[in-house]
């Protein structure tokens, strides 16, 4: 038996765009995940890393978070869900747009073949990206 590794297309990606920098947009979206009481495992700036070995990158910033009591059990049915888990969005520099792109939860349902009730606890992030556009 093979286990093939989730296979995403750019139709699995939502895009939203933000009104503020990609430094105003990473900070607000802390907020916002501090203010839910959601657990931030890491805040990385892709561009700093580049710059840190002498290459040139646009702004990137990927924040990576989630809720161990929403993505225990998707781990738990779907072992390889682990691999996308924590839940993370990518916000960077596009020419003059912010933009805030993440794998869409029912992408990361299909992939997982994850319940619809599995699939939901990943959900959260369509929120918590609207509030942080729309704020």
């Amino acid at each position: 038996m093979t286990n093939n590794p989730p296979t995403y297309t750019e139709s699995d990606i939502t895009t939203k765009i933000s009104s503020r920098s990609v430094a105003e947009t990473v900070s607000l979206f802390t907020e916002i995940l501090r203010a839910k009481r959601l657990k931030i495992f890491s805040v990385i700036d892709q561009r700093a890393e580049a710059q840190a070995v002498g290459l040139e990158l646009r702004e990137t910033v990927l924040v990576v978070f989630g809720s161990p009591m929403q993505g225990t059990p998707v781990m738990a049915a779907s072992p390889l869900a682990a691999l996308d888990l924590p839940l993370k969005i990518l916000v960077w520099a596009d020419v003059d747009q912010t933009k805030v792109s993440y794998y869409s939860p029912s992408a990361l349902g299909r992939i997982h073949n994850l319940s619809a009730d599995l699939a939901g606890n990943l959900a959260g992030i369509n929120a918590l990206t609207d509030a942080l556009v729309t704020s």
